[in-house]
């Protein structure tokens, strides 16, 4: 049985361009004709009347098996056309089938892991539903990476992000009152998941979400930004990096302060994430920015007021620590701005 491999995209393409050089070639034809079919003699003689007309007599032919050449051609053309439709029909046809097959596998697979231990053997967990602050579901036991965390409603923490499994990266947490954590990576091989950003409550900015801690070996997952300020309030504190992987990895960086309210001051930096026995510690996260304060206004009395001075610039957080380096070699992490 022969087995034939087809990409039908190149296909695609090759036909194109052997319609392009067919049309490219007609054009030529049809400039040359005018010229070549009808030669003047170059004298009144009879040897260069007889030599324009075998050169005549040649363009002419020539001519004719061009017309033949391109009827060929167009069909050829429109031959490789059609075997690309039948191509792209073909793997249709068998990509749904191939699809049933490979869920039909999986969910006999994860039927087992499913019913004793509440997740699949492989596959990706789901995400949490938005506004609703549901954490996301577990990866795969052998394989899979977390669900993503849901938002939260207003007021409420958003979820935490599904862990991996033997291989995988943690879901990122979901933004809320406060950011959810990051997922766990995988158990072997995976990165931590990104910590949800927080959200601003009635005074101050809520806390961004923990970054999620590496596996073996994986990078710690960076931390979330810090809500903004309320009136009166200060910006939230970013969330701590993950730590890296325990053999090997580098710690997460931490999230950054959110911004002040007007004339406030912004939040704190988060930590780094430490490293494990070999890596480098996470960045410390940057301090959020304090917004201006609100310009004063003009004096009351006397025939030329002159307006206040503007409010005093609020006060930038300080930037997070970094994170300390591996146990074995490695360096601790930069703290931030």
């Amino acid at each position: 049985m022969s087995l034939v491999i087809v990409a039908p995209e190149t296909v695609a393409a090759a036909a194109l361009d052997v319609a392009r050089i067919g049309s490219s070639i007609g054009v030529a034809n049809s400039a040359a004709a005018g010229s070549t079919t009808s030669v003047l003699a170059a004298g009144a003689d009879e040897v260069s009347a007889a030599i324009a007309t075998l050169f005549g007599s040649h363009a002419r032919e020539y001519q004719a098996i061009s017309t033949q050449v391109a009827a060929f051609h167009d069909r050829f053309a429109q031959t490789l056309s059609a075997a690309v439709g039948s191509y792209v029909s073909a793997e249709a046809t068998n990509a749904a089938p191939l699809a049933t097959l490979e869920h039909n596998v999986l969910n006999a697979l994860n039927a087992p892991t499913q019913a004793l231990l509440g997740r699949p053997l492989i596959g990706d967990g789901a995400a949490g539903a938005p506004g609703t602050g549901q954490a996301g579901g577990a990866g795969g036991i052998l394989w899979g990476n977390g669900g993503a965390g849901g938002s939260g409603a207003p007021g409420q923490v958003g979820g935490a992000g599904g862990a991996a499994g033997l291989f995988g990266t943690g879901g990122a947490g979901g933004a809320g009152a406060a950011g959810g954590a990051g997922g766990s990576g995988g158990w072997l091989l995976g990165n931590g998941g990104v910590g949800g950003a927080g959200g601003q409550s009635l005074l101050g900015g809520a806390t961004g979400g923990a970054g999620g801690n590496a596996g073996l070996f994986g990078v710690g997952g960076t931390g979330g930004p810090g809500g903004p300020g309320g009136p009166g309030g200060v910006g939230g504190t970013g969330g701590a990096g993950g730590l890296g992987g325990t053999l090997y990895g580098a710690g997460g960086h931490g999230g950054a302060g959110g911004p002040g309210p007007i004339g406030g001051v912004g939040g704190h930096g988060g930590v780094g994430g430490a490293a494990g026995l070999l890596g480098v510690g996470g960045h410390g996260g940057a301090g959020g920015h304090g917004a201006a304060g609100i310009a004063g206004a003009a004096g009351k009395g006397g025939i030329f007021p002159d307006g206040s001075n503007g409010g005093a610039g609020g006060a930038a957080g300080d930037g997070g620590a970094g994170g300390r380096g591996g146990w074995l070699a490695g360096a601790g992490g930069a703290g931030g701005d």
